[in-house]
């Protein structure tokens, strides 16, 4: 009985140790030593935007200003074309000349082809005294295209007087700001001609060459028309 009690004893004094053994470990990794987390760079507002100034308010927010040439027209330098035979810029004073009205275009004073050389002007090209709107009419009350969308046709008239759809010059030509750019722009242009910087090759027939399907200087053929030429046969099939 005595030895049963001793080793009874024994085996409570070794849990009660284990016991203890197991808080003690369980303790200490509960007290474990802080993470350290690597200092994280922070953005600031004001560095979000190009203008460089808080996003919550706009009492410091100033926009670029506006310089716009102001060198009468035939003393002012030209500009380079942003690309081959893209449109002009206007390198002079427009005070006083916008906006173009259908009465009051006072760029055609300097720039029609005839006296634009005197004024030392850029002459106003081809494209702009070619009319490419097809003239549909109405007969009998029945209304007739006089082009044929399934053959891709195309309707072009060469005019002697500046083509209604490019009375407004403003549409595509515009004065530019002098100021300093808000981003640099990287844009190096690749000019097909040697003059491609300052003028454009649409001169003479180049525009139309190979293009005009209506008409008696038409290059498509009666068999391009009736579709012999294509490998699906004829349009009657």
């Amino acid at each position: 009985m005595k030895l049963i009690t001793t080793v009874g004893l024994s085996g409570a004094l070794i849990a009660v140790l284990f016991s203890g053994c197991t808080e003690s470990k369980a303790s200490k990794s509960a007290v474990a030593e802080p993470v350290k987390q690597e200092k994280i760079a922070t953005v600031t507002e004001e560095s979000l935007g190009l203008r460089k100034v808080t996003l919550n308010s706009e009492e410091q927010v100033i926009a670029a200003k506006t310089e716009y040439s102001t060198q009468m027209a035939g003393e002012s330098t030209k500009i380079k074309r942003a690309f081959q035979d893209a449109p002009p810029m206007i390198p002079h004073d427009t005070d006083g000349m916008l906006p173009i009205k259908i009465g009051d275009n006072q760029c055609v004073g300097c720039h029609m082809p005839d006296i634009a050389a005197d004024m030392g002007a850029t002459p106003i090209p081809a494209s702009h005294f070619t009319d490419f709107r097809p003239k549909h009419n109405m007969v009998n009350g029945t209304f007739h295209k006089s082009i044929d969308n399934y053959k891709n046709e195309v309707s072009i008239k060469k005019t002697d007087d500046l083509a209604g759809a490019r009375f407004n010059c403003s549409l595509c030509h515009a004065p530019q700001s002098q100021g300093a750019l808000a981003v640099d722009n990287t844009f190096e242009a690749q000019y097909t001609t040697a003059d491609g910087a300052h003028k454009s090759h649409w001169q003479g027939t180049s525009l139309t060459d190979s293009l005009d399907t209506v008409g008696d200087e038409s290059y498509v053929t009666d068999k391009d028309l009736k579709n012999e030429n294509s490998p699906a046969g004829s349009l009657e099939h």
